[in-house]
């Protein structure tokens, strides 16, 4: 989830950006609040109806590798059916299935035994590999996340979640114990105005099993936080300091529902479960009516009670759970807030407000220039009354005759001009979509799905962008510039893609892309964007090319020696600084989001921001091409593009810093897959900021050239 881009025009470049983005304050402040998807109805549920909970991938945020429920001996339906997924959701990794849990709605189950399930060596080797990585169950019911409730400090008056359960658990004498059952909390409203039930809320709650174990949850809220906050899914299970592993193989399931004194049915609001891990005691099996001496329908298991499952091979683990149904206050449209509140509005506020100074600082110096140096010096010039007299000034206005001449290179620069646009229009359009709660965590893999295809239709806007400048440079192989375009950064975006995705196939994980969404993704880029390409790069070519406002003498002017600041390397580097820190705050919030199963959809911040990087890159470029044209050196091309692109550098180096400060990640694979997606990041920012550079500084040279008289 990030974005940006953009380009500046006229007055417009400083002023309307600022005041758009100020009038956001106010749907920033509670972007989160009362959420509903539009065009989504509530689903309503009467008594007994059936409730069936699906399962997700396994996660975990030490590997960044997701992995098929199923992928563990968990117990399966008769037959096991995927759920119809977005291509958004198989990028991602989910793989959304049908389970062994159904409910009745509003009728409580105490002790349900699922199955029992004989842990073969290779079984009991995955679940042991899956607690020491930490691995967390995923499960959804009425489209609501699993959660599990967080631990809270004293003060606290906002409870807090993790985001599923454990798997197991290890402990001191190198056992490992499995999580075999479930305690379910589900949470449900009843509308006023419908017979029907709807869900808002699905929880897990996690507990302890021995008076020697920790609390499952490791984290907890800062002192006096009044907001929640998430991890995705349930642990596998434990391994504690004795080194025995343990498994959560008993689920108490809780369902929180809103009901209403004039109606009979109801709305889900809330759906926790408390993983634990019990080895259950049974006199003789019965696969047919299993019951266990444990515990029974009158007999609720009770947390640290009873001995935990160790993980051994050949060992038989039984799996159970419990579910209770409880009436909320939560109305159906406020269901998702207790996942997408954020608690670090202030760190958001502090971030657009030093952005803002950023802004304000650059404002005034592009104004100086503009209304002072630049209007003086016009005026100067043109009252010049011979042309001998004029070539015996200095600055910007001795290198008219070279300043539009095409640089070096210009075919390549108008293929990153033209992606760039494509880029920034699929950023923006985006960013509208999210703004009107479309693109939410309730529409799962709905974020990923509209960029990718945006991306695509956008490539219309790439080559007619291309083909226009590239006309503007005299060229006239318009069809290998719509070549490029159309391949050259789709084509290394994808070749480190399907390295990446090689990785990931090798260890086995439901995050590798299957063959037919990679012929989806071929077809989308070959089927649909390359001929896009080539008809916006047709409509380009056939406008009339751009005239640039003073003639190019046949003779380049020599550029004189330039101090060490305005040495390209130097002003390039320097130039990236105020754009990457605009951005670098709410940078930190989306790759958590990312790389720590966080959800982001704080989209009214994010949307300042992106007001604001444009004006930072456009700015900034403005000021760093005047400096340079001042010193004589007209190739400002491809330095006005590289000075806003080299903000990604600090990027990836803030990714760098982020992997070894803030991230446990100790597998080579994984290591691997989050710089190789960082790289990918890094470059497609560096094309859409090195775009937004470049058109400011365009417009910037042809607005003041343009205003001086040329005999």
């Amino acid at each position: 989830m990030a974005i940006a881009g953009g380009t500046g025009c006229r007055r417009g470049l400083l002023l309307p950006p600022l005041l758009f983005a100020a009038a956001l304050l106010l749907s920033a402040a509670s972007p989160a609040r009362a959420f509903y998807l539009p065009g989504v109805a509530p689903r309503d549920f009467q008594k007994d109806d059936e409730l069936q909970v699906k399962v997700n991938k396994l996660s975990s945020t030490k590997t960044q590798l997701p992995y098929d429920y199923y992928f563990l001996d968990y117990c399966k339906p008769e037959a096991i059916k995927n759920s119809a997924e977005n291509l958004g959701e198989v990028l991602r990794g989910d793989r959304i299935e049908n389970s062994v849990y159904n409910f009745k709605m509003r009728r409580d189950e105490t002790c349900k035994v699922v199955c029992r399930s004989k842990l073969s060596p290779e079984a009991a080797k995955n679940f042991k590999e899956k607690i020491d990585d930490e691995y967390r169950v995923n499960m959804i019911l009425d489209n609501l996340p699993v959660v599990v409730p967080r631990q809270t400090r004293e003060g606290s008056q906002t409870p807090s979640f993790e985001h599923g359960y454990r798997v197991g658990y290890k402990l001191k004498d190198d056992k490992y114990y499995i999580n075999n059952h479930l305690s379910f909390k589900v949470l449900y409203h009843e509308d006023p105005n419908s017979p029907d039930a709807r869900i808002v809320g699905f929880h897990v709650i996690p507990s302890r099993i021995l008076d020697n174990l920790p609390v499952v949850v490791p984290r907890q809220t800062r002192e006096g936080s009044q907001t929640p906050s998430f991890e995705h899914g349930y642990r596998v299970g434990y391994k504690l300091k004795d080194d025995k592993y343990y498994i959560n193989n008993h689920l108490s399931f809780k369902v929180l529902y809103h009901e209403d004194p004039n109606s009979p049915d109801a709305r889900i609001v809330g759906f926790h479960v408390i993983p634990s891990s019990i080895k259950h005691e049974y006199s003789a099996w019965d696969d047919k009516n299993p019951t266990v001496q444990t515990c029974n329908a009158n007999n609720k298991i009770t947390p640290g009670s009873h001995t935990p499952q160790d993980v051994v091979p050949e060992a038989y683990v039984v799996f159970s759970y419990d579910v209770t149904f409880e009436a909320s206050e939560i109305i159906w449209a406020s269901r998702w807030d207790v996942y997408l509140l954020s608690s670090d509005s202030q760190i958001h506020w502090f971030s657009i407000i030093n952005s803002l100074m950023i802004v304000l600082f650059l404002s005034g110096m592009v104004a100086m220039i503009m209304m002072r140096t630049l209007y003086k010096d016009i005026a100067n010039y043109n009252q010049l009354d011979n042309q001998d007299e004029a070539q015996e000034e200095t600055g910007w206005k001795l290198v008219h005759g070279d300043v539009f001449r095409p640089p070096v290179h210009s075919g390549l620069l108008c293929v990153y001009v033209g992606t760039g646009v494509q880029f920034f229009g699929m950023t923006l359009v985006t960013m509208m979509f999210a703004l009107l709660g479309f693109l939410s965590p309730a529409n799962r893999g709905g974020l990923m799905t509209a960029m990718v295809l945006l991306w695509v239709f956008m490539g219309v806007l790439a080559g007619y962008t291309s083909s226009r400048l590239y006309k503007m440079f005299k060229g006239t192989e318009w069809k290998k510039i719509t070549l490029k375009t159309a391949f050259m950064f789709p084509g290394i975006i994808f070749a480190l893609f399907f390295f990446l995705n090689a990785l990931i196939w090798g260890e086995k994980s439901s995050g590798a892309v299957p063959f037919g969404t990679m012929f989806a993704l071929f077809l989308l880029w070959f089927g649909i964007s390359v001929p896009l390409v080539f008809v916006g790069s047709f409509l380009g070519f056939k406008q009339p090319a751009i005239e640039d406002p003073v003639k190019t003498n046949k003779i380049p002017r020599q550029i004189p020696e330039q101090a060490w600041y305005l040495q390209p390397a130097f002003s390039i580097l320097a130039g990236g600084i105020l754009p990457f820190g605009a951005v670098f705050i709410e940078l930190f919030f989306i790759l958590t989001s990312i790389w720590l199963n966080q959800f982001y959809y704080i989209f009214g911040f994010l949307f300042i921001v992106f007001i604001i990087l444009i004006v930072t890159c456009a700015e900034i470029t403005i000021v760093l091409c005047y400096f340079q044209l001042c010193s004589e050196d007209y190739h400002w091309w491809w330095r006005a593009y590289l000075t806003a692109g080299s903000s990604a550098l600090y990027l990836f180096a803030y990714a760098i810093f982020y992997f070894f400060n803030k991230l446990e990640i100790t597998k080579l694979v994984s290591g691997i897959l989050y710089f190789g997606y960082m790289l990918i990041i890094s470059y497609a920012f560096f094309v859409l900021t090195g775009t937004i550079g470049f058109y400011a500084c365009f417009w910037f040279v042809r607005k003041i050239y343009a205003s001086v008289k040329i005999d």
